[in-house]
């Protein structure tokens, strides 16, 4: 079913833009303070949030989530841009957009089902962590000295701090009296009102950079088209474009269970390399999705395209005309709002059911978090996912079981249970006898299943065993795969297969 044609029709096109509004909001410290990570200009990274969420809420397979400049994209683009420029990241941003485009045309997106439930909430509970340790950067200010930052004290640390429980209470409070409005937005506006009117010492927009602008200009990435470029910017854009959609995917399966629909991962990868193919001929750093601000959107009750391209657009009103509005905004209230961003998005039951699940799927669940935290996004999956793929291989080995019995013609039967694969042959070969065997075995596959090559060699070896004592050994009840993969290996397997006319092999369809 297409999520999209479903929302459409029951629009609250109210809801939907108040919410878009509330993220633009939310957008643009995050896009000015990625920039400065990534080493470009702000307008860079505010091009990229706008060209990136507008593409991806009109063409992406998830309704709802918001895509814009990520800090998981900034930390790998810094090296490059010092090392060779700008001009190489907008290059680098092009051919990650093509590798995404790839990806989803080679329909990779479904790969996101390989990701187990302990590496999802421990990429969620991460996440939420580095999106609550990020906002300590705003309680930074230039020192004095004119060199590097120092922390805020005294007075403006206690009005700071104000500011941020005042948004949070209203956050937490307002659905209370009325649901009609985003309680962020809420919180937002009347912290403002209450910073500005009062004339209170603190943070503003202003203070990160400025956010005024034009269009964003269209040009061809200004290096040199030849092979050398190409080794600079391949092993980035890969990198990129493994890390963006990663977070995007694993972003859209969050926000599934959220609001119990189901988004297109193949679709998603389609639009985010389109996004970036774009966003790299008009200045921008690329992006992928955004947890923090697509909970905001969701939270508030956006579930259409509307919200995000509504997002982008006013973010785009933001750099042309209300630069100096947005400027004046505190600091404190956009921080009050990624503040309940992660306490929503923090998993809090995951610390309920660690001593419920098993011990691997708890430890894999506090390595992923951990290793989010510490290290990045891409490793924390990639190790997570490897971590649970042996753990489960080693319980697949270990559950192969194998029954014996001699008939009373003196043929001796060996039973097999679980599936024969790399990891369970050695277990496999171990459960045979073929000194105290008779002539004649039958090995019976009724509830087994050869799995890999390692399976069929598991069987010649095996084979090999009982022929070097002048021994006939049999298979039987094979599926029709099974017997394929031996039909496969040739010469390899020298086995007689019996056929069972009265035994009906399972399809996998």
């Amino acid at each position: 079913m297409d999520i999209s044609k479903t929302a459409l029709k029951k629009i609250d096109y109210k809801v939907e833009i108040l919410s878009g509004l509330t993220v633009a909001l939310a957008l643009v410290p995050e896009a000015v303070a990625f920039s400065f990570v990534a080493g470009v200009q702000p307008l860079v990274g505010l091009y990229a949030a706008f060209i990136v969420c507008l593409i991806t809420s009109l063409m992406g397979g998830r309704p709802g989530m918001i895509s814009g400049a990520t800090g998981a994209l900034a930390v790998v683009m810094v090296s490059l841009v010092s090392n060779h420029g700008v001009q190489y990241l907008f290059a680098t941003v092009i051919l990650m957009g093509i590798i995404q485009v790839l990806m989803g045309w080679l329909k990779l997106g479904k790969f996101i089902r390989l990701v187990p439930e302990p590496v999802i909430y421990g990429f969620v509970n991460g996440l939420a962590i580095v999106i609550f340790l990020a906002q300590f950067g705003q309680f930074k200010v230039p020192a004095v000295s004119g060199e590097g930052l120092e922390w805020i004290s005294g007075q403006f640390l206690y009005i700071m701090i104000a500011l941020i429980a005042l948004t949070m209470f209203i956050i937490q409070y307002f659905p209370k009296l009325t649901k009609s409005v985003p309680s962020s937005l809420v919180g937002i506006i009347v912290v403002s009102v209450i910073a500005i009117s009062m004339g209170l010492p603190t943070k503003s927009v202003g203070d990160l950079a400025s956010i005024k602008g034009g269009l964003p200009p269209f040009g061809v990435p200004d290096v040199p088209f030849n092979l050398e470029t190409l080794k600079i910017i391949f092993p980035y854009s890969l990198i990129l474009a493994g890390i963006g959609l990663i977070e995007s995917l694993l972003t859209l399966t969050l926000l599934d269970e959220i609001t119990e629909t189901k988004g297109q991962s193949n679709k998603e990868c389609v639009a985010q390399g389109t996004a970036n193919i774009v966003t790299g001929f008009f200045g921008g750093m690329g992006g992928c999705a955004m947890i923090g601000q697509s909970i905001i959107n969701v939270s508030s009750g956006a579930r259409t395209r509307v919200s995000g391209i509504a997002a982008s657009l006013f973010l785009l009103f933001f750099i042309l005309f209300g630069s100096s509005l947005i400027e004046q905004i505190p600091v404190a209230a956009l921080v009050g709002v990624m503040f309940m961003v992660c306490v929503g998005t923090f998993e809090w039951t995951s610390f309920k059911i660690l001593h419920k699940i098993p011990k691997a799927d708890a430890l894999v669940l506090v390595l992923v978090t951990v290793l989010t935290v510490v290290f990045d996004l891409a490793i924390a999956v990639l190790i997570g996912v490897i971590a649970s793929a042996l753990v489960f291989a080693w319980e697949s080995a270990v559950r192969i079981r194998v029954r014996k019995y001699t008939d009373d013609e003196g043929i001796k039967h060996y039973e097999i249970w679980g599936p024969l694969f790399f990891a369970s042959t050695q277990l496999f070969q171990e459960k045979f006898e073929p000194h105290e065997d008779p002539t004649e075995i039958i090995v019976d596959f009724k509830e087994s299943r050869i799995i890999d090559h390692s399976g069929i060699e598991a069987v010649q070896k095996l084979t090999a065993r009982y022929s070097a004592m002048n021994k006939r050994i049999r298979l039987k009840h094979l599926s029709e795969d099974c017997r394929k993969l031996l039909d496969t290996a040739g010469n390899m397997v020298e086995v007689n297969i019996m056929e069972d006319p009265h035994y009906k092999v399972v399809s996998d369809e």
